[in-house]
């Protein structure tokens, strides 16, 4: 459901759901105006960004029994194995083979997510490596807050590495590996979960085919991106514009390995593997993210309100 912008780009990094890095500051720059609205100065977001901060400090001290506390039994997000459970987070949160130096966070805005969930949205920079590799300079990341207990829990978190498309050398999509395995336990089916994954396969149809009306009524009024190139759109009407603009010939596109998580009775998670099939500005395409979907109740119907897409990593990274 959003733009690509193929121009020399990495096959990891050339999939739905993503756009123009042009569009970067335009779009940062609107969400000053758009989320001043969610009373950005009140004790909410000012508990989520301490509560995430503390988070970062426990990974830089390697504290394994912070998160028991700070983890929703609910939580699901994606790390370097694929999608995450609370298990396998706390166990990559905490990994001895991750060194931090220093970390900063900027640009934080919180929306409320109907009742008892919020979203945080912000910039990370980070000083650090882990298994020997340098981690990303500069993010993009999105964490989900439930409330259990009285108190906020983590439910969701992800991030997208802030890169340059145009200056990524192009790389044949067939020898690009396979996406490395979840870490998360397997689930049991889940019936509920059709509802959700046919909008989401509906909203990639209507990207493939820059269906405008269907991707304006399909989601919420209020609603935010952040792709895979680590840009951020803070509004509806910047999203739209973006995923329906010229450039990409998409013959097809799939969601798969698809998993709802249900956060209170009117937010739920998705999360799934998506590819397309096709070329952009004359460059094929077909090559696998790592996508997630926050839905939000509207009346009887289901609404995209957030979303939030990494290049799927390929085995042994």
């Amino acid at each position: 459901m959003a733009k690509i912008n193929y121009l020399a780009i990495t096959a990891a990094a050339a999939l739905a759901h993503t756009v123009c890095a042009s569009s970067a500051a335009a779009s940062d720059a609107g969400a000053v105006k758009v989320t001043a609205k969610t009373a950005q100065g009140g004790s909410t977001k000012v508990a989520l960004v301490t509560l995430e901060k503390s988070a970062y400090a426990a990974r830089k001290s390697r504290d394994a029994k912070f998160w028991d506390a700070f983890l929703s039994e609910q939580f699901v997000g994606w790390g370097s194995s694929g999608r995450l459970d609370k298990a396998s987070a706390t166990k990559e949160f905490s990994g001895a083979d991750c060194t931090i130096k220093s970390y900063a966070l900027s640009d934080e805005w919180v929306r409320a997510l109907g009742k008892g969930a919020a979203l945080l949205t912000y910039k990370i920079t980070v000083d650090g490596a882990c298994g020997g590799k340098e981690l990303p300079a500069s993010s993009w990341a999105a964490s989900v807050f439930v409330r259990d207990g009285g108190k906020w829990k983590g439910a969701f978190h992800a991030e997208a590495a802030v890169v340059d498309p145009s200056a990524a050398p192009a790389q044949p999509a067939e020898k690009k590996k396979a996406p490395a395995r979840d870490a998360a336990q397997p689930a049991a089916p889940d019936a509920s979960n059709d509802a959700m994954l046919a909008l989401e396969k509906t909203l990639w149809e209507a990207w493939r085919t820059h269906d405008g009306k269907k991707l304006e009524d399909l989601t919420a009024k209020e609603m935010s991106f952040i792709n895979i190139f680590g840009t951020y759109f803070a509004t509806k009407a910047a999203a739209v514009k973006d995923w329906t603009s010229a450039g990409c010939d998409v013959r097809s596109v799939s969601v798969t390995k698809a998993k709802r998580r249900m956060l209170t009775p009117t937010t739920g998670i998705l999360t799934f593997q998506g590819t397309a099939d096709g070329s952009c500005y004359g460059q094929e395409i077909n090559s696998v993210i790592w996508g997630t979907s926050v839905y939000v109740k509207d009346g009887d119907a289901w609404k995209w309100t957030f979303g939030i897409n990494v290049p799927a990593r390929e085995e042994g990274a």
